[in-house]
């Protein structure tokens, strides 16, 4: 049996396809339109899910789309009836799903009478709930869903149990924690799609100073059952003009037109201008920001646990990828067993929808757990070695070497503990918004400068945004105060005291980090070559940051090498080739003309 999600028409349009069950490939369309957050429609990972699985369309048994057009029919309703403009918006997507057999036709290059799936509509959050708990390892589990809107709910909750999802609540547009979080961080001048991770960041910054205005922003509102919260609505737009967003054109980030309202800047202050310098009331109001969603958050967990007596937890949306609250879970929760599967935003509803067809709605056992997150493309060593010769590498005095795995490990390792910065690509690219030792960019963690000049010679970002350290799961505990895994970058763990000075480069300024616990098992390769590094240093841990400059995660091995090339990095290891640029003259230590926050402190704990 053959199933095909598909996530269209939405932020980070994407697909995936199941065989009897078990995940054969799922990937974002991001990675071959160059388009970051693509929305759209995913032809091109269509394309890709198919030719991996050795499928035609014609095979393809049922296809599942995370929208369903009769959830919250009423309140779809009374909104559209409020907001005329929002309303034709809602008729224009529906428009659009409604033509996907077409779509799905023309990108096969087939007649539409010739293909005959069977089609679900699954609504949004339920599709989430899926992502996370059918491919978790719990045969039971509460699971959580939060994110911006979809299908006018904000949340959802349940019980997961075997094949079979109860969902328990939800909550309904306008109320958000999704929205509000993109909402303060229009107002610190944070506006393109998907900017609310530098604001996490730029919480560890500052101190929550302003809670008591915060908790007017985010008001509780529990249930009968004790879970929920309610928005001050003053502080927003969208419940009154609609949240304006372009999901439409596919060759364009999305969108998101501006959702707080003058009174949020009456009451905090005028809002921050994009590029002008941080002040350390923008890291302060940045850190409220994070503590109340915190409070938010983990009242819900905690009501959650003990309502549904579970242990265990299940969690998707694009909230679940706040890592410093997953990493607040096991301290503020009864919760003693965390899942955050690694694309937990709205290209996971392309997994999600899949597995709610297979399980909830066909009745089909589990036999699978997302281990990993190396389910996207892959390119044979001809595929490399042809894209080294035919590259510009050697015209530029680069030294290039084919070694035999055990050398290439070493090899690399030696370049990573004498300073250089190492661009690395192997086998399956990961599924999910990060590089897990795939498509990854690795530098030595003992040298605090790493960070800045990761910054200036290849990702010209933010310097107050942390960076990752991937770390060996057996030694997460001799490094972290927590030792549960987390391999998909989706929790962040205090580092032990006597550890930070030890690895300064991943440590972000409040003593955390957003790490990769790397297992033997699932990533045999990448953990070689840490276990390598430990033998020369004795440090179990790589930093680890995406491979790509401003754009998309690199997908081809071409894409690789033109990265590589036009960026300072040192050292390119592409497959088992290694290639390494002649020696430049040392560069002074950079200095950043973004702007830059306060002199660092520890955010406070209240």
């Amino acid at each position: 049996m053959n199933i095909l999600g598909i996530n269209a028409y939405h932020g980070n349009s994407s697909a995936a396809i199941i065989s009897d069950g078990r995940l054969v490939t799922a990937v974002e369309e991001e990675r071959f339109n160059r388009v970051k957050y693509a929305a759209g429609f995913p032809a091109q990972a269509i394309s890709h899910c198919l030719s991996e699985a050795g499928l035609t369309i014609q095979e393809v048994d049922h296809v599942a789309v995370p929208r369903n057009q009769w959830a919250r029919l009423g309140t779809k309703l009374y909104y559209a009836m409020r907001m005329p403009r929002f309303a034709i918006e809602r008729a224009r997507a529906l428009k659009r799903f409604s033509g996907i057999h077409e779509e799905l036709a023309r990108t096969c290059g087939v007649d539409p009478a010739v293909i005959r799936p069977q089609y679900h509509r699954v609504e949004h959050h339920v599709a989430h709930l899926a992502s996370t708990f059918f491919v978790s390892p719990f045969d039971q589990a509460a699971v959580l869903s939060a994110d911006g809107l979809g299908d006018f709910a904000s949340t959802m909750w349940a019980t997961g149990q075997g094949n079979h999802l109860k969902v328990h609540g939800s909550i309904a547009f306008p109320h958000s924690l999704g929205l509000y979080y993109t909402a303060i961080s229009q107002y610190l001048g944070f506006w393109k799609f998907g900017d609310e991770y530098k604001v996490m960041g730029l919480a560890a910054y500052g101190s929550p100073g302003f809670k008591d205005e915060f908790r007017r922003i985010v008001l509780e509102s529990a249930n009968a059952n004790g879970i929920g919260f309610k928005l001050g609505l003053q502080y927003f737009t969208h419940h009154r003009d609609g949240p304006e967003m372009t999901w439409r054109d596919g060759s364009k980030t999305p969108v998101l037109g501006r959702l707080f309202s003058p009174y949020l800047a009456q009451r905090l202050g005028a809002a921050r201008v994009p590029d002008q310098p941080l002040e350390q009331k923008h890291s302060d109001i940045a850190a409220t920001l994070q503590a109340v969603l915190e409070e938010a958050y983990f009242a819900m967990l905690n009501a959650l646990c003990r309502n549904t007596g579970q242990k265990a937890i299940c969690l998707a949306g694009g909230v679940a990828f706040n890592c410093v609250a997953n990493g607040g879970i096991f301290e503020h929760t009864p919760f003693t067993d965390v899942y955050v599967q690694p694309a937990a935003g709205d290209a996971g509803l392309a997994v999600g929808s899949a597995y709610y067809v297979y399980h909830q709605v066909l009745g089909q056992p589990r036999a699978f757990v997302m281990d990993h997150a190396y389910w996207g493309p892959q390119y044979t060593p001809e595929q490399i070695a042809k894209a080294v010769a035919a590259s510009d590498a050697a015209n530029r005095d680069c030294k290039i070497a084919r070694l035999a795995e055990d050398e290439l490990l070493r090899t690399t390792a030696a370049h990573i503990a004498d300073g250089k910065v190492v661009g690395w690509f192997q086998g399956r690219q990961e599924w999910g918004p990060r590089a897990l030792g795939n498509r990854s960019i690795l530098v030595d963690p003992r040298r605090a400068e790493m960070k800045d000049i990761l910054n200036a010679r290849i990702k010209h970002r933010e310097p107050f945004r942390p960076f990752a350290p991937s770390i060996l799961e057996e030694a997460t505990g001799d490094y972290f105060e927590q030792s549960s895994p987390s391999p998909f970058m989706n929790l962040a763990y205090r580092v032990r005291a006597d550890k930070r000075d030890v690895i300064p480069a991943p440590t972000h300024v409040d003593g955390t980090g957003r790490l990769q616990t790397v297992s033997r098992r699932t990533n045999l390769l990448y953990w070689s070559l840490i276990r390598e590094f430990q033998r020369l240093t004795g440090v179990p841990v790589l930093l680890n940051t995406s491979f790509n400059e401003n754009e998309p995660i690199v997908l081809k091995p071409e894409e690789a090498i033109d990265c590589f090339l036009r960026t300072k990095m040192e050292v390119l290891v592409v497959g088992n080739h290694v290639i390494q640029k002649p020696p430049q003259a040392p560069e002074p230590r950079p200095t950043f003309d973004s702007p830059t926050p306060p002199v660092p402190h520890a955010r406070r704990s209240e």
